[in-house]
């Protein structure tokens, strides 16, 4: 493993925290035994346990899921840290490297809303380079997103590829020129949430290369375990190191592991990229004959697992939608979405649910 003193990268970390330990958990003393009575834990287990072994702390990053999640986004099992969904790394992201109102974050929305929800907490300026919304799309503009980056003093660049809600993907050579451009600025953290639904390749292979690029993946997605809330950071070992001193002692339930590991088998990997596929085709599907429901003005297309569509009258749409059992993605809050709403991909008769509900207004026209 890298030593975290000794990496270059640690000088985007806040100054009080390079050297920071964190809470040592009596998981985390590196001892073994028969007889554990160092954590003030119950000698008994709960009548509810079932096997699970609930009454032991569970090991804050165990290393065989460390080991398995990097096989799969092909990094090393030390350049991984796990968490309670990407949210967690996000937020820890954000506390490590900015200081209050000094340290600011770059993001371009529309996008996911969890980047700024972390930037305000921790008091970090926050910068926003709006997409641009053109005949193909919306489409991030990232010479600008580098230069308010390095305006600003920004300490972490957050990019959303495929980008939450609008569905583009970004070129992985681009997002590898906006990582050098800001090499020793800032870390260009790539959020993959949707990789696996993305003809685009992952820009996890490219941090050794690049060790101020990081790169954010969760099971909640492609993987069906939203309920298990486990999510990673990939990104240089040293990174990982000062984000686990930082992290809650004891931040994975066993349970959520033993989930996780059973959904990464070779036979739950095979069914979820069957799944993908499906999902795929359903989105070519829904976004041709969605284009053509009365009220709706236009359907963007999108490398991930829904779809953004604007509406002649999108609350008159989300209603319909309701009334009809189907409950979609309220986006007109978001900035450039007052007439939008965002699908996600289900079933073949859950798509077909909405062509209904919406070919339905036609009739009571």
């Amino acid at each position: 493993m890298s030593n975290p003193t000794q990496s270059p990268l640690l000088e985007l970390v806040r100054p009080d925290l390079r050297g920071f330990g964190g809470y040592s958990s009596a998981r985390r003393a590196g001892v073994s035994g028969s007889v554990w009575l160092n954590a003030n834990e119950s000698a008994w287990r709960n009548p509810a346990d079932g096997g699970l072994g609930a009454n032991r702390y569970p090991d804050p990053q165990p290393e065989v899921l460390r080991a398995r999640l990097g096989t799969v986004y092909g990094v090393r099992a030390d350049q991984v840290l796990v968490g309670r969904g990407s949210d967690e790394a996000i937020d820890l992201l954000v506390r490590a490297l900015c200081r209050p109102g000094q340290d600011a974050v770059v993001i371009a929305p529309p996008v996911f809303g969890m980047y700024a929800v972390s930037a305000r907490l921790q008091g970090a300026p926050l910068v926003e380079v709006p997409l641009r919304d053109g005949v193909n799309g919306f489409e991030s503009d990232l010479d600008a997103m580098a230069s308010a980056a390095i305006a600003h003093g920004a300490k972490l660049v957050f990019v959303c590829s495929p980008a939450n809600p609008t569905g583009q993907a970004i070129a992985a050579a681009d997002l590898r020129d906006l990582a050098r451009r800001l090499a020793g600025r800032a870390l260009v953290v790539v959020d993959e949430a949707y990789g696996e639904y993305s003809d685009q390749p992952s820009l996890a292979r490219d941090i050794d290369d690049q060790p101020n690029l990081a790169v954010l993946r969760t099971l909640s997605k492609a993987h069906a375990l939203a309920a298990a809330r486990i999510g990673c950071l990939l990104a240089d070992a040293s990174l990982v190191q000062v984000l686990r001193n930082c992290q809650a002692p004891y931040p994975l339930p066993s349970p959520c592991v033993q989930l996780a590991l059973a959904g990464l088998s070779e036979q739950a990997q095979a069914l979820t990229r069957q799944h993908v596929q499906a999902v795929r085709a359903e989105r070519e599907r829904l976004r041709v004959e969605l284009a053509s429901c009365p009220g709706v003005r236009r359907v963007y297309p999108s490398q991930g697992n829904y779809l953004l569509a604007r509406f002649e009258d999108a609350g008159l749409a989300f209603a319909r939608l309701l009334a009809a059992g189907v409950v979609v993605r309220d986006m007109r809050a978001s900035s450039q979405l007052a007439d939008a709403l965002r699908i996600s991909i289900g079933k073949a008769e859950e798509n077909d649910a909405v062509l209904a509900a919406l070919r339905a207004g036609r009739a009571a026209a």
